[in-house]
């Protein structure tokens, strides 16, 4: 249901707005719309948008605010004249029921319609469950059906997928009961960290799309021989399930502003932004680009500039750094009181230097809090001007667009002579260079430890020819270290790496760190108890 108090425009003024080709859009109710990248390459403006990278620090278990603040810096800059488009994620199903809630923003700095956003959209992360159980299942069917690739059962690396947490599915058995195939492990990962769901975001048109899915790993024979989707004959049935889920979906702030909402990897367990797709089609609308990345710079934003802005030619010219009072202080385990920032601004001094080193120089947001105290506010502007770095206060969530007019100035005013970004790493290391890269000279730590499992299982996908593309880190984002217990900026700990995870279809390896699990599982109070339908059907609770 779509708030009442909200004046939100129509899809097609919204879309008459933009000036998008009225052939390049389809409308899904009133107030979504699909955009086909592809008729508007042929028939819309060049690619001209300056990109912005939103980040953060180092978040809590409910965030820093960096949705809330890209909400609102796309207002604010609307409201000083510029052509702005927000992109971001849509939110996966498993945090709004889990622990986190929705990932439409707050208060008065949302994407609309927020129910609609946070329960399922368009349908696309259910497309991408599907297709990849539809995987799942014709790997299955082969083996039932006299396994005439040679199938060795124990190598399948293939698990089942589902949109939401639960525990219980991350070890499970197959085949019981007669006739039902054979018995052997499998498992369930969430939908975002899905391979189908990182093939999505990089895809750039059918034709790419089906060559990535034909290329996902699936299992091995007998031999030893790697076996992909091609060899079950399962990418152009899984292209199908996918073809309106490549379309990104346009949708408004409160304040009418644009925002394309589309992907959903995890910034923890995938790459963690929007799709490429969605990028391309607002650079061809827009003057300039605010772009979320999950989590702090450490994940999301590095991933970017490593692995999404080479592939598509996206690289941000400036960043947004977003920051709390409350997030500062969790670093140091108080509720408040200015005598305790010290290791929270410790950790996001290290995240300025992090964005610098990748040649991106950050304005710091500062999500405003009603119980910030003008000294510990003077105590976080002043850390930030010693570091030679612009801050502004963002009162988004209490005033929309409004609130985030000077911070969109400043932002502005970065992009317009900033640089692209650089990669943090050398392209064309080794994949295990790539990994001590991003563990001693982006996390901060000595070293990096690989279990004896790991090794092993690096060689062989060498052996295989994995390991040339970018590296996909899968660890905690509750700390820079892989432990999510080490708050502020951690040092003397070094990264352990237990497993390896070839992504053949996206283009890169997945390095398991530390005790990251590829499916959450609930916490004791889940935020699903909090939901409920009134009497006139409008959901509660779904924030």
């Amino acid at each position: 249901m779509v708030a009442r108090a909200i004046d939100m425009k129509r899809i097609e003024e919204l879309a008459g707005t933009l000036e998008v080709p009225t052939e390049a859009w389809e409308p899904v109710g009133r107030y979504v719309a699909k955009i086909d990248p592809a008729h508007l390459a042929a028939n819309g403006p060049p690619r001209r948008a300056r990109i912005v990278l939103v980040t953060g620090m180092t978040p809590t278990s409910a965030g820093v605010g960096k949705t809330v603040s890209t909400l609102g810096l796309v207002s604010g800059m609307t409201r000083l004249g510029l052509r702005a488009i927000a992109c971001l994620r849509q939110p996966s199903l498993g945090p709004v029921f889990g622990i986190k809630g929705g990932g439409a923003g707050g208060g008065r700095s949302t994407v609309e319609p927020r129910d609609l956003v946070n329960l399922g959209l368009t349908g696309d992360l259910d497309a991408v469950t599907n297709a990849h159980n539809l995987l799942a299942s014709l790997l299955d069917n082969a083996l039932h059906h006299g396994n005439d690739l040679g199938i060795d059962p124990a190598s399948v690396v293939w698990p089942r997928a589902m949109d939401l947490e639960d525990r219980s599915l991350r070890e499970i058995t197959l085949g019981l009961g007669a006739g039902n195939g054979p018995t052997r492990p499998g498992g369930f990962v969430i939908t975002p960290a899905s391979e189908v769901t990182a093939i999505l975001g990089l895809a750039q048109g059918y034709g790419d799309l089906r060559k990535r899915l034909a290329n996902i790993l699936v299992a091995r024979d007998r031999s030893g021989r790697p076996l992909r989707a091609r060899e079950l004959r399962a990418e152009g049935a899984m292209s199908v399930l996918l073809r309106r889920a490549l379309l990104p979906n346009l949708l408004q702030t409160q304040d009418g502003a644009p925002v394309l909402v589309h992907g959903g990897p995890f910034g923890n367990l995938s790459y963690g932004t929007t799709t490429l797709a969605s990028l391309h089609v607002a650079q061809r609308l827009a003057d300039v680009v605010l772009v979320e990345a999950g989590f702090g710079s450490d994940l999301g934003a590095e991933k970017f500039v490593d692995l999404v802005a080479p592939l598509g030619d996206v690289a941000p010219v400036a960043s947004v750094l977003v920051t709390s009072l409350p997030t500062i202080r969790a670093h140091a385990g108080g509720p408040s009181g200015h005598q305790e920032l010290g290791p929270g601004l410790d950790n996001l001094t290290r995240h300025v230097e992090i964005l610098r080193r990748a040649g991106l120089e950050a304005v710091v947001a500062v999500n405003r809090f009603p119980g910030d105290t003008p000294a510990e506010l003077k105590q976080l502007h002043d850390t930030v001007a010693s570091l030679g770095v612009p801050s502004e206060e963002s009162t988004a969530y209490a005033t929309g667009g409004e609130g985030s007019v000077q911070l969109a100035q400043a932002v502005w005013e970065r992009a317009q002579r900033g640089h692209p970004s650089q990669p943090l790493y050398d392209p064309k290391a080794s994949p295990l260079t790539k990994m001590q890269t991003l563990a001693t000279e982006v996390y901060g730590a000595e070293g990096l430890d690989l279990d004896a499992a790991a090794q092993q299982q690096l060689s062989q996908l060498a052996a295989e020819g994995f390991g040339e593309g970018p590296i996909c880190s899968a660890k905690t984002q509750l700390s820079l270290s892989d432990d999510p217990h080490r708050l502020g900026r951690p040092r003397g700990f070094r990264v352990r790496v237990r497993g390896w995870i070839p992504q053949g279809g996206a283009g890169y390896l997945v390095a398991l760190l530390g005790d990251i699990r590829t499916m959450p599982g609930l916490p004791r109070e889940p935020r699903a108890f909090q939901m409920s339908l009134d009497e006139t059907g409008r959901a509660i609770g779904v924030e």
